[in-house]
């Protein structure tokens, strides 16, 4: 049987603004899969080209309220400004635009088509470029997302009988999933990102580990202001990957955000695609049915070679370092100077990544104590300092 793959993407993505000042900019997108198949990898055998496709209420209302969907649907349709500060709508953050529950359904259509790929035909893969909305509360936007896709998409693989892993690699923490699965044991969740203590959205420390039954199924590595390629590969590699492989999931969801990179404007840490290359290849080498989303990114030409890497590694291709020639004639248009799409390792400055260093080192002490022995047994509890 083949391995088919699932690239989820729609040019419609393109036909809506959150408002020129706002950092979010949906250009991402075109960009991204222009880059995608400028590397040849949207005519590959096997390999399947989807729209998003749509979404019922039905479908919504397993994580979202009726008061807010109906709240979100009216504003979507004013022609006049509108904003209700409970239900995050109308602020600089989230804006109101024309159509943005059209725009938000769309993300969460593509992430649902993708689980559904995977669930009812067998697909080994499926990347949904526009998903990744994983600040979305029950009854609230929050970072820019209005709708859960990784939420409504997770509760149909649970529907479905799947025990999932949700890792997060947004430098934001993933706190609209974790709230969504915070009390249950067949979603383990983990996030990478910087620390809340001054970042956005103030969450994701060590401590939040889950509740009731969920407890020590959420785990969190909030990592400090300058961390590096090396630094993060190792909070990976000595948290995230034993556990994933450990709770041995019928289902991998990754949030893919680009945000960690050291030349993203609204970031500090301090990673590449070097870091982010090794990430995705040990997550296909695991062998999990795997749905991607995308995430975070506010420099568009990352967000573009970092989705191109994820969906090259899914589909067990190695592409050039260099960008192709028409992709760099089309970019260089555009007022992109790259060239590239692989960076050199970097290492932060000795004195922000020994403090780095110093605090991923205490993170992974925590979470070995308090985590490891419910996911992997008593014996995952290496050093326990």
């Amino acid at each position: 049987m083949t391995a088919r793959t699932a690239l989820i993407y729609s040019p419609d993505c393109g036909s809506y603004c959150y408002g020129t000042d706002h950092p979010f900019k949906v250009q991402r997108y075109k960009l991204a899969y222009e880059l995608i198949h400028a590397y040849g990898l949207t005519c590959l055998p096997d390999v399947s080209v989807c729209r998003c496709g749509t979404i019922t209420d039905e479908q919504l209302l397993t994580f979202h309220s009726q008061d807010y969907l109906a709240r979100l649907k009216e504003f979507s349709a004013a022609e006049e400004s509108r904003a209700d500060f409970r239900y995050g709508l109308g602020d600089t953050e989230n804006p109101v635009f024309k159509g943005v529950f059209d725009w938000a359904c769309m993300g969460t259509a593509g992430t649902l088509e993708g689980a559904r790929l995977i669930v009812e035909e067998g697909y080994k893969a499926a990347f949904n470029l526009a998903g990744g909305w994983h600040h979305a509360h029950r009854s609230k936007a929050s970072g820019f997302s209005y709708l859960n896709d990784a939420a409504v998409a997770i509760n149909y693989l649970l529907a479905q009988g799947k025990r999932v892993v949700y890792l997060d690699l947004d430098a934001h923490h993933g706190d609209g999933v974790q709230e969504a699965f915070y009390e249950n044991d067949q979603v383990l969740t983990i996030s990478l990102h910087q620390s809340g203590i001054y970042f956005f959205p103030g969450t994701g420390f060590e401590e939040e580990i889950g509740t009731g039954a969920g407890t020590g199924y959420t785990v969190n590595v909030p990592l400090l202001e300058h961390t590096d390629d090396a630094i993060y590969m190792k909070a990976f590699d000595e948290v995230a990957f034993p556990l994933i492989a450990a709770f041995d999931p019928d289902v991998l969801v990754t949030q893919m955000g680009a945000d960690t990179f050291r030349t993203d404007p609204l970031t500090k840490l301090e990673t590449t695609t070097h870091a982010y290359s090794y990430i995705v290849r040990k997550l296909k080498a695991l062998q999990i049915p795997w749905l991607a989303v995308g995430g975070g990114g506010y420099d568009n030409m990352n967000v573009a070679r970092a989705w191109t890497i994820v969906w090259a590694v899914m589909n067990g291709k190695d592409l050039a370092p260099s960008l192709p020639g028409p992709f760099v004639e089309m970019i260089r248009q555009m007022g992109f100077p790259h060239r590239m799409l692989l960076d050199a390792m970097h290492w932060a400055e000795d004195d922000d990544r020994n403090r780095a260093l110093d605090a991923i080192e205490r993170t992974i002490a925590k979470v070995r104590k308090s985590i490891f022995p419910v996911i992997i047994g008593p014996y995952g509890q290496t050093s326990g300092k």
